[in-house]
């Protein structure tokens, strides 16, 4: 049998049958069986336990199915789920189910971002040190100077760090490529105000192995189950708590050395305290000190 184990009101409650508060009122009442018996305050549900209320079998609940989607996000649309702020995401894309985005892009910016209700692969995609690679493309106000791929692609100094180094190439005059694998706030535009360029227009075109291909803007899709098995097969590695990879863990712990197992070192004061003991100028008669040394001395 599985594991999996819940109280019994909230497995009724769960179905949608009734409130937790009700469900124990049911039980108290002797209306409620689980697999023959008649159900108990305190009883647990287990997968394949038959549960009946007033004769009528409970079903369980249908587990939500996850979501996963690609939205083309217009600028001017939030990346938030708080749905007091004007322009959220959630009330843009308007799904029927609950879901939250993966990561941000910015107001001002436009582009593929993802939406989903798997917390789990959220958490994984969102480590910095999984080196997910995002992909934009960008405009700027004015013809960029010879040197401008050499210092954006090896590191520019922004929010008090220098960022990572990162893919660029030119496709036009003042347009250009930029290849990520950090989510700092507002990086592209910040990197490009510190070599002295206003940024135009923003597009992220790729997250990872998506592209945005060609959804139309302020449209979105539901990920193809070849996407989605890609998609978690490149976060397999990532953990909550940890963002080393597991080539990085085991580079780590064949460099730690076995520490030594050494006799517990005593300190001066430690050292001093055992000498003013054994000292017999310093053992007063009838003292407990004085018992102590009659002790070892016998």
């Amino acid at each position: 049998m599985d594991s999996f184990s819940i109280s019994l009101n909230k497995f009724i409650s769960d179905t949608g049958y009734c409130s937790r508060r009700e469900a124990d009122n049911l039980i108290k009442a002797g209306r409620v069986f689980i697999n023959d018996e008649v159900a108990q305050m305190g009883n647990r549900y287990d997968v394949g336990d038959v549960v009946e209320v007033d004769g009528s079998i409970i079903k369980p609940p249908k587990k939500d199915k996850l979501v996963y989607i690609a939205l083309h996000k217009p600028a001017g649309i939030t990346t938030t789920s708080e749905a007091h702020i004007p322009g959220n995401i959630i009330a843009f894309v308007k799904h029927p189910k609950r879901i939250f985005p993966i990561g941000r892009l910015d107001k001002d910016s436009e582009g593929l971002i993802f939406l989903t209700n798997d917390g789990d692969i959220v958490n994984k995609i969102l480590r910095a040190g999984n080196k997910h690679e995002k992909e934009y493309e960008v405009r700027v106000g004015k013809p960029v100077a010879e040197g401008f791929v050499a210092k954006m692609s090896s590191g520019v100094a922004i929010l008090d760090t220098v960022t990572a180094p990162c893919k660029v190439h030119m496709t036009g005059r003042s347009t250009f490529k930029i290849t990520l694998t950090q989510g700092l706030n507002r990086q592209i535009r910040r990197m490009c105000e510190a070599l002295g360029y206003n940024v135009l227009t923003l597009r992220r075109t790729r997250i990872m192995n998506i592209s945005l291909g060609t959804l139309p803007l302020g449209k979105w899709r539901n990920l193809s189950d070849a996407e989605i098995a890609e998609l978690k097969a490149s976060v397999a590695y990532s953990d909550k708590t940890s963002t080393a990879s597991p080539k990085a863990k085991k580079v780590k712990q064949a460099i730690v050395k076995p520490k030594a197992i050494a006799e517990p070192i005593e300190t001066k004061a430690k050292v001093k305290a055992k000498e003013e003991i054994l000292d017999p100028k310093k053992i007063k008669s009838g003292s407990y000190k004085d018992f102590r040394q009659k002790g070892r001395t016998r």
